[in-house]
């Protein structure tokens, strides 16, 4: 696997699949105020993505679960339950998160896959040691594609 960090935008990668730092999806989607990589994504891809990911129930924290991705260019959304219904995130959601997101990536076949920094946003967490946890969980899974961890960068 090839694992590259770059400053961006998540919804600009030129990949297969990108990650949609997510919750555990108990309180509707319709809910919720827009904001973060969610909130980026809803603006561009529409509700459609949303509208299958509420239709799926709860996620257990750390899981995975793949919708089309609506508007964007991608070939699907894999939407991780990165943080707790405290909205903290922890290293164990940040790692099963990732785990999860690659073995959903292995699945359908992708060769390409993008992903936000799991917890650093809404969850909390510190910015470096995310990016500890997520390329610690990356090196212990099978992917044979290429993999981008986008720090957001703000136009």
């Amino acid at each position: 696997m090839n694992i590259t960090i770059k400053q961006g935008d998540l919804l600009d990668q030129d990949v297969d699949v990108i990650v949609n730092a997510w919750n555990r999806n108990i309180i509707p989607w319709w809910l919720l105020i827009p904001q973060g990589v969610s909130g980026a994504i809803k603006k561009r891809a529409g509700f459609g993505p949303f509208k299958e990911l509420g239709r799926m129930g709860p996620i257990p924290l750390g899981g995975a679960v793949f919708t089309s991705a609506g508007e964007l260019p991608f070939k699907g959304i894999i939407h991780v339950a990165g943080i707790s219904m405290f909205w903290v995130s922890s290293e164990r959601s940040i790692t099963h998160s990732v785990k999860n997101a690659i073995a959903l990536a292995n699945e359908h076949s992708f060769n390409s896959i993008a992903f936000p920094l799991i917890g650093a946003g809404t969850g909390g967490g510190k910015v470096e040691k995310t990016l500890k946890l997520m390329h610690q969980a990356l090196v212990e899974c099978e992917f044979s594609g290429d993999v981008v961890i986008v720090k957001y960068l703000k136009h």
